[in-house]
């Protein structure tokens, strides 16, 4: 099923590529604008920000809480009828120590609040929690897809996986944009988009 857009793209593979090109150019200005620094840091409010930045321009429920269940694969993210609650609980978890901004990523992720773009949105806002409280980011070029994608699949059972691949990429470049563009280039390529290079948006 096509995502409802305003775009009216009706073919998927077409809809994929603007999707791509589209939200790389307005990550590239959240951060080159500063409009970034306008996040509030590991909370809801601040993902919903982000995403909304992201998505504005492509879909109509960009920023807003989803409205139906979803799935992936065999996992079910956080049902409808606990997402709210599911959130305040996690606007209110600690996040001053590596460890705890992990749990609190892990959360959010199981929680999945948007219809479309979760993972995207999320790194950045993970980023912005590392940068704040412990001065580092994930050097995600570092990451490899296969054992990131599995390791926050098992990490609703167990984070210790998710927390050690992450860890080993931690640099303390917290401002450098290149990594940040390389960053955004590795967080959509996990999930299908490489397509288009940030920085030659």
């Amino acid at each position: 099923m096509i995502l409802e857009n305003k775009l009216n793209i009706t073919d998927q593979i077409e809809l994929a590529k603007a999707e791509e090109k589209i939200s790389k150019q307005k990550a590239k200005q959240l951060f080159d604008s500063g409009d970034i620094n306008k996040v509030e840091v590991g909370k809801f409010a601040g993902l919903a920000f982000i995403h909304a930045y992201l998505f504005e321009d492509i879909y109509p429920f960009a920023g807003k809480i989803r409205d139906l269940n979803i799935a992936k694969g065999s996992f079910r993210f956080a049902p409808l009828m606990y997402l709210e609650p599911s959130l305040k609980h996690i606007d209110a978890m600690p996040q001053s120590t590596f460890d705890e901004i992990i749990e609190k990523y892990v959360e959010m992720n199981v929680a999945h609040p948007f219809r479309e773009g979760n993972g995207r949105a999320t790194r950045i806002w993970l980023d912005l929690m590392l940068k704040k409280e412990i001065q580092q980011v994930v050097d995600w070029n570092q990451v490899d897809k296969a054992e990131y994608l599995s390791a926050m699949q098992r990490s609703t059972v167990k984070d210790l996986e998710i927390k050690v691949l992450l860890k080993q990429a931690l640099t303390d470049q917290i401002d450098d944009r290149a990594l940040f563009m390389k960053g955004i280039d590795v967080s959509y390529y996990y999930e299908g988009y490489s397509e288009f290079k940030t920085e030659e948006l």
